[in-house]
């Protein structure tokens, strides 16, 4: 499916929706105001108000004011990379099933997509938006589909019945988007510590409990279920593994992370599953921070960004990645001169430390959502930095 041809074929499908490529947000916006009214836009800003408190009948009011004929091209057209790297990832790996449910369905952009090109197939999109439903029957009639109905069903309060070759939930199984998940045992390590309540309420708090009960019992023997949410932040990442795997579900792939625009802004999004029940293959689940950009600390080669002599202030060495803690570790002759570790406001320990080593001076600060700092400047400019722990501190 990664050929051109068939991603020809998506752009197509997209046009045929009504969808637009933008890579200006600039000229998306104004193609959204020669579109939409004033007050269009103001009900928009409204109902995506009432969809953050995460309670279902806003959810779903706000899925249905999307669903408009006029709204939906506008407002999905932002989501044009999602639907060219997900749709182009997902029909790849629906062969050979006989059938596919897919799960939060919305107005069946995809669903449609996969139907078309996949013709002996036969495909279930569920989602709990009946004016999205209706769309998503309408668009089907229209082009022609008989592999595809659509049925409007709440997972949370209704039972799901069938089985299935292949289950589909892509941005459809969390409700709650910006809960920070689940803190490391602490500061010094990014392990979480496996604790049924701790992980119960998480899967409550994120609405995936229920759904991920219900799907994995629809999930026949030998299928695939995949799977691509936002929770690529290791605290969400962690416990959306083990609630995976807490069903049965096991990785028959390496977990891709992918980068789409939305418009102009990028996301870095996933990972992205495909999974099946049993016993564990070769492949097991990754709980280490993903690779990042931090460089190693060598005491030869001080600067990790180029220097600039109009700019004094850059310190020789920083990191604000996960590495950043293997470098503070690797440090040799470290000498702690001041450290506090407290307990925040939202629950995550929090430890600073000012110090030197290699006769430098260093700060590092590391909390139990995985973020790590580290600065290492020349030792007359501990000041600045002990400047900067008082902050840190007073914040």
């Amino acid at each position: 499916m990664n050929s051109s041809v068939s991603l020809d074929q998506l752009h197509a499908h997209l046009a045929q929706w009504g969808l637009r490529s933008f890579s200006s947000d600039a000229d998306y916006f104004a193609w959204q105001r020669a579109t939409l009214s004033a007050e269009d836009l103001n009900r928009l800003t409204a109902q995506v108000e009432r969809k953050r408190s995460g309670a279902r009948q806003d959810e779903m009011a706000f899925y249905d004011l999307t669903a408009e004929p006029h709204i939906l091209p506008v407002l999905y057209s932002q989501r044009y990379e999602y639907f060219m790297e997900i749709g182009s990832r997902v029909l790849s790996r629906i062969a050979p099933a006989g059938t596919v449910l897919d799960f939060g369905c919305g107005v069946g952009i995809l669903t449609t997509f996969y139907a078309r090109h996949s013709p002996e197939t036969q495909f279930v999109g569920i989602d709990r938006s009946p004016r999205s439903i209706a769309v998503a029957q309408s668009k089907a009639t229209e082009l022609g589909l008989t592999n595809v109905r659509f049925e409007c069903l709440d997972v949370d309060v209704e039972v799901l019945r069938g089985s299935y070759d292949r289950i589909i939930a892509t941005h459809a199984l969390v409700q709650a988007e910006q809960d920070p998940g689940i803190p490391s045992r602490d500061w010094t390590t990014f392990e979480r510590a496996r604790d049924e309540s701790q992980q119960a309420a998480f899967e409550q708090r994120i609405g995936i409990d229920v759904r991920l009960d219900q799907l994995s019992e629809m999930l026949s023997p030998g299928g695939w279920m995949v799977i691509f949410e936002k929770t690529r932040q290791l605290a969400r990442r962690v416990p959306f593994q083990r609630a995976l795997a807490r069903r049965g579900l096991q990785v028959i792939e390496l977990p891709e992370l992918i980068r789409y625009r939305l418009v102009e802004e990028v996301s870095d999004d996933g990972p992205f599953y495909v999974m099946q029940q049993g016993s564990a293959g070769p492949l097991a689940w990754d709980e280490e921070p993903e690779p990042d950009a931090g460089v190693p600390f060598n005491r030869t080669m001080l600067r990790s960004v180029p220097h600039d002599p109009q700019d004094p202030d850059i310190p020789l060495y920083e990191n604000h990645w996960p590495s950043a803690q293997r470098v503070w570790e690797s440090l040799a002759d470290r000498l702690v001169q001041q450290e506090e570790t407290r307990r925040e406001s939202d629950g995550r320990q929090l430890h600073v430390e000012l110090g030197s080593a290699e006769g430098l001076v260093y700060l590092y600060c590391a909390n139990t959502f995985d973020q790590r700092q580290l600065i290492v400047v020349e030792p007359n400019r501990r000041a600045e930095l002990a400047s900067y722990y008082g902050e840190i501190l007073s914040s």
